[in-house]
């Protein structure tokens, strides 16, 4: 268990009910007349020219959940102040109504003029709607401060997962101040799904993958997501799935194959994860098509082994790593089976034996020319996937030989300063960005940590799961749950690499 106290625990004026998909959520007792005025004030909205209702001015399409865009504050049956700033002494405040997933901007301390706005955007903060400045007002004669009306945070019919930040200025003064991006505490009641609904702001709805054209990244992810699923129970994210095999089935060369043989394996293990959430027998058929599509470049070259790339021979840790957990995976879910089975073992027996696995029991990048530990980096995700892979052998097999050796490797990693810092999993050479391969390295180890802590009966690894779960909540996030690259700390860039490796920890630290 994640021992933390978490800023979106329940409180009092909060949300009397656990939240969950709030698109499949009945109006509470009371709130369905509430509900159609509101539909109907909505449909007047969008008949009035200009959209300027009650004197104030709106978003050309207004957004309709329990409530329509433009409710009053005073309606509010809660109010909570994420996120101020201030500009030439006026306070700007952005107020969060956490029961109905709404928010209103408010200025304060100023003058008659002063300006203030809502702006909301579906993508964590890259962008938003410009030149809208929702509920744009400004603070009328005789008064010091102003609010605006509320927005929905959320778009829950276009599946929008949103944000909300205060705008505005001092009078006829030029500078704009905004606070921080934040957002409600509908599907994020806790560290973990908070961590994956900010994730979710980073699934292009169009593209079906996430930060618009990810590929193995947005496996990941994913795959971060629907473990996240699985273990907070919230199911609000399920549509991604489909979503996406619906979207890219087709994309490259088909059912997740392509030239490098590491992303489908990737992909592979994502559909596995899918196929146990769903039940939905075509993902496991696209698994199946993904290790068998790996499967066609295992060749003699070092005596075994499946090729990074298709036109490329170099036998790499992580290639191999994937295509260990994958077979393993797909023989413990297809009755009868004994060919994935075979192929697990066959790459076990090899893997062993390369010289990968160095003396300090960690594992090198891959194999050189000359076949022999070519001792380039110790990549954490090189660490975690193959004790993904032999927890699932285990599985398979009953040979308590082979989590001996999976602990082994463990403790290794998980006390080795190469990728610990203080305790800490630190990426070799990990930099402050976010936007490259190696921001989903870390996540990628923990899920296969979490796989071996429980297959093994005493869980040695939970005080360190749950550390990672810890240190990055405390130090390494902002005021919408984004993360950076540095667990513990400072907070630096942010994207959805960094976001996926930390909802993977906060997930297996609450599964613990």
């Amino acid at each position: 268990m994640v021992s933390l106290t978490s800023r979106h625990a329940r409180r009092a004026g909060g949300p009397r009910r656990r939240p969950g998909d709030p698109r499949r959520r009945a109006a509470p007792r009371g709130r369905a007349a509430h509900a159609l005025v509101s539909a109907l004030a909505c449909l007047l909205l969008s008949l009035v020219p200009g959209g300027v209702l009650a004197g104030q001015a709106h978003a050309a399409t207004a957004i309709c959940n329990t409530y329509c865009d433009g409710r009053d504050p005073s309606a509010a049956p809660a109010d909570r102040v994420p996120v101020s700033t201030s500009i030439y002494s006026r306070s700007i405040q952005l107020h969060i109504d956490d029961n109905d997933a709404m928010g209103w901007a408010s200025i304060d301390n100023g003058n008659a003029g002063d300006e203030v706005w809502i702006d909301r955007s579906f993508d964590g903060g890259a962008t938003w709607a410009s030149g809208s400045k929702l509920g744009d007002t400004t603070t009328p004669s005789g008064d010091r401060g102003w609010r605006t009306l509320m927005y929905n945070v959320d778009d829950w019919g276009g599946n929008g997962v949103g944000a909300l930040r205060a705008c505005g200025k001092a009078g006829d003064r030029p500078e704009i101040a905004c606070t921080a991006w934040a957002r409600s505490t509908w599907n994020a009641w806790s560290p973990s799904t908070a961590a994956a609904t900010t994730l979710m702001m980073s699934w292009d709805r169009t593209t079906g993958l996430f930060g618009g054209n990810g590929w193995w990244t947005a496996a990941n992810a994913l795959t971060s997501v629907i473990d996240n699923i699985r273990t907070s129970g919230m199911p609000s994210y399920t549509y991604a799935v489909s979503r996406t095999y619906d979207l890219n089935v087709n994309a490259r060369e088909g059912s997740f194959r392509n030239d490098y043989l590491d992303d489908t394996g990737w992909w592979g293990l994502a559909w596995v994860d899918a196929y146990d959430l769903t039940g939905d027998s075509r993902y496991l058929s696209t698994a199946r098509a993904d290790a068998d599509h790996m499967f066609s470049y295992w060749n003699g070259t070092c005596g075994g082994g499946v090729q990074w790339n298709e036109t490329n021979a170099y036998k790499n840790a992580i290639t191999n790593e994937l295509y260990l957990e994958l077979n393993a995976a797909l023989h413990n879910r297809i009755s009868g089976d004994s060919a994935y089975l075979g192929r697990a073992q066959s790459e076990w027996s090899w893997f062993q034996s390369s010289g990968m696995i160095n003396s300090s029991h960690l594992i090198n990048d891959g194999l050189s020319s000359s076949c022999v530990n070519n001792g380039q980096t110790t990549w954490t995700y090189n660490q975690g996937v193959v004790l993904g892979g032999l927890a699932e052998l285990y599985k398979a097999t009953g040979d308590s030989g082979l989590l001996s050796t999976a602990r082994t490797l463990a403790n290794a990693s998980t006390t080795s300063t190469a990728v610990n810092s203080s305790g800490v999993l630190r990426e070799p050479g990990e930099s402050d960005a976010c936007d490259n391969d190696g921001a989903s390295f870390k996540g990628a180890y923990i899920r296969g940590l979490r796989d071996l802590d429980k297959a093994l009966s005493d869980h040695p690894y939970n005080a360190y799961l749950d550390t990672q779960a810890n240190a990055a909540h405390a130090n390494d996030r902002n005021a919408l749950d984004s993360y950076g690259p540095h667990w513990n700390g400072p907070l630096a860039g942010l994207g959805y690499g960094c976001q996926q490796s930390a909802l993977d920890a906060l997930t297996a630290g609450e599964a613990t």
